[in-house]
């Protein structure tokens, strides 16, 4: 098993989540330490938890302290980030016979570790969320430690003035209506656009081929509905009625939105557009929140999130954990699910939530997060209108062609139909490779 693993690990086959999406966290003083910080909470019986999140070690050091002094029982935060490439801290790791008890992973890395992680099936805390990772061959074997979503978000306070009910923007009639009453209006609305997209390939692929692309494979499915992921990973095919549908409503995208951002533009611009009131709606997630109110000018409207409903019925957004942390079968397993209990209890969720800023995945916690979205976020989540974000499941790499699809149709060289053909191709041609 550990020769496996090295051997995965030494070609790169680790490809952590270091950033929340959209941008580039800040680097933890934590650094590359934790490979050659020794293990003093593991001398002490312990347990150790690698962080994959930079952006929130002082918070998760703080979850240790409380953890420790509810318990008795020691962990140690190493968190990796900023310019240390997390490969390259996991081969130092293992070669040093340093694996931690607990690390991040992507749901699509749980095949890499098979056999290699511990089967959390049975857990109490199980049954208290509908985000944990279940492998069909492992169990489960991922702990969501928060949500993330993304459908396309909106100023409420513009939608308000414009007279559209966001909660009836279910089908693409709704939504073409409603394009046209923002456009119609946009003067007195101080709107540049009806959306912030932007479809440009070189900076923001990442949010067309992967997030938007989310939206055809998922849109109005149940949360462990797996059918168009399924279909794209036998081979690179797609459901070609439903992605006309979904060529359509991009199409009403283009037609909507901020010509300067649509093609040319940059994450930058579209978040800041986007605070400053020039769009209705903009095609990302939540992760945007602490951008867009840190703006001079933003001027405290409220947010929330709409379907892509380009079926009729569609009313659902993607949400779910980004990534999820595990535990390592060959290190401390029962300490790590005593651990992993207590942070899906009060005391750690407290932490999380109201000082980490994250949106918890678990049904009995009773703290709100601080995010502008939440309560949009947690209303999908109580109603069970959320589906999951199986396109991180998809070939990795295929967002780098398909985002250039995206281009070339909001550049006018592809139309409705080509797009759909295109798209077909592209993807057939990059499974095949």
């Amino acid at each position: 098993m550990k020769k496996r693993l090295l051997a995965l690990i030494l070609t790169g086959a680790m490809v952590f989540s270091l950033t929340a999406c959209g941008g580039a966290a800040p680097a933890g003083d934590s650094g590359s330490a934790a490979a050659d910080s020794g293990s003093a909470a593991a001398a002490a019986g312990g347990i150790r938890l690698l962080n994959g999140k930079p952006e929130i070690d002082s918070q998760l050091q703080e979850l240790a302290a409380k953890y420790t002094e509810e318990t008795g029982n020691a962990i140690s935060i190493e968190t990796i980030g900023g310019d240390t490439n997390a490969s390259d801290e996991l081969k130092k790791m293992y070669q040093a016979d340093n694996m931690p008890d607990i690390f991040v992973i992507e749901a699509n890395q749980a095949a890499t570790w098979d056999g290699m992680l511990a089967d959390l099936s049975g857990e109490a805390w199980t049954n208290d969320t509908d985000y944990e990772l279940v492998d069909a061959k492992m169990g489960t074997i991922g702990f969501p430690y928060t949500v993330e979503a993304t459908a396309l978000a909106y100023n409420a306070d513009v939608l308000e003035k414009a007279g559209v009910d966001p909660a009836s923007l279910t089908s693409p009639a709704a939504w073409q209506t409603a394009c046209e009453t923002l456009d119609g209006k946009k003067d007195e609305l101080g709107l540049t656009a009806v959306f912030g997209w932007c479809a440009e390939p070189a900076n923001l692929g990442w949010s067309s081929g992967t997030h938007v692309f989310a939206q055809y494979l998922d849109a109005g499915l149940a949360q462990d509905d797996t059918t168009y992921i399924d279909l794209l990973n036998d081979g690179g095919k797609i459901d070609e009625a439903r992605m006309k549908d979904f060529a359509a409503f991009v199409g009403m995208m283009n037609t909507y939105s901020d010509p300067s951002l649509l093609v040319d533009g940059t994450y930058d611009n579209q978040v800041a557009g986007f605070a400053a009131g020039k769009y209705a709606f903009v095609t990302q997630g939540n992760w945007i929140n602490a951008t867009v109110t840190a703006s001079a000018d933003y001027s405290g409207f409220g947010m929330g999130f709409a379907p892509y409903a380009f079926e009729d019925g569609i009313d659902t957004i993607i949400a779910g954990p980004p990534s999820y942390w595990t535990v390592y079968g060959e290190g401390n397993v029962d300490a790590a699910k005593e651990f992993l209990q207590w942070v899906s209890d009060d005391s750690a969720q407290d932490i999380l939530v109201n000082k980490a800023g994250l949106i918890s995945p678990f049904n009995d916690c009773a703290y709100a997060a601080a995010d502008p979205f939440y309560d949009s976020i947690k209303s999908y989540m109580d109603a069970g209108k959320t589906s999951g974000w199986h396109t991180m499941l998809k070939k990795d790499g295929l967002q780098n062609v398909t985002c250039q699809v995206f281009a070339d149709y909001a550049k006018g060289s592809l139309d409705e139909a080509s797009f759909v053909t295109t798209m077909e191709q592209v993807i057939a041609s990059y499974y095949a490779n």
